[in-house]
């Protein structure tokens, strides 16, 4: 067990070490949160499985709060109504979990977040689609070459690792990073 907790560790200090070089397009992912939520848009986030999971725990911290008291602030996990979820998939096939939910929930006003360590999910890359057609910010946190996910997102926070558990330690951190931005602009 210490060998490899240790053997562990140095991996995840090796991404984050490298998670540095992408501070520029979180940066810019933040700036369109924050042009989102002044202009009365919102944040949709969307992902399979683990990535799930991290939309859903990012949604949280902004209709919540991260770490300072402020108001609450509109995001939604596109991950969390199993009853959306299981009408549209199906009704549509799961491949239309979420460009469903996009399609009626998104405005021009709206950044959308797509989570995925291989970038190459169908079902996020097909709401994705939806959402460009409407209009909205798109990014995407991901890893490895950044999959499909990385040419069809105005911004892609591409974690440089293959190793799944070691991109959403990234995420984790990047999203945590992100809310401390918004935070910042909307702390009381």
């Amino acid at each position: 067990m210490s060998n490899q907790f240790l053997t562990e560790l140095d991996d995840h200090l090796a991404v984050m070490g490298m998670v540095r070089e992408l501070e520029p397009v979180v940066r810019q992912v933040g700036e369109q949160w924050l042009k989102a939520l002044n202009n009365g848009g919102k944040i949709l986030l969307m992902g399979n499985g683990g990535s799930a999971a991290d939309s859903q725990h990012i949604a949280a911290e902004l209709v919540g709060r991260y770490m300072t008291e402020r108001k609450g602030l509109a995001a939604i996990a596109l991950t969390t109504d199993t009853s959306i979820l299981t009408a549209v998939g199906n009704d549509y096939g799961y491949d239309a979990v979420f460009s469903r939910q996009i399609e009626a929930l998104a405005t021009p006003q709206d950044v959308v977040i797509a989570y995925s360590t291989s970038g190459n999910s169908s079902n996020v890359l097909a709401a994705i689609a939806v959402a460009k057609e409407i209009g909205c910010f798109t990014a995407a946190l991901t890893g490895g070459s950044g999959g499909k996910l990385k040419d069809s997102v105005d911004a892609c926070i591409c974690v440089p690792s293959h190793s799944t558990p070691r991109i959403q330690e990234a995420h984790a951190f990047i999203g945590h990073m992100l809310c401390a931005a918004v935070d910042a602009e909307f702390s009381s």
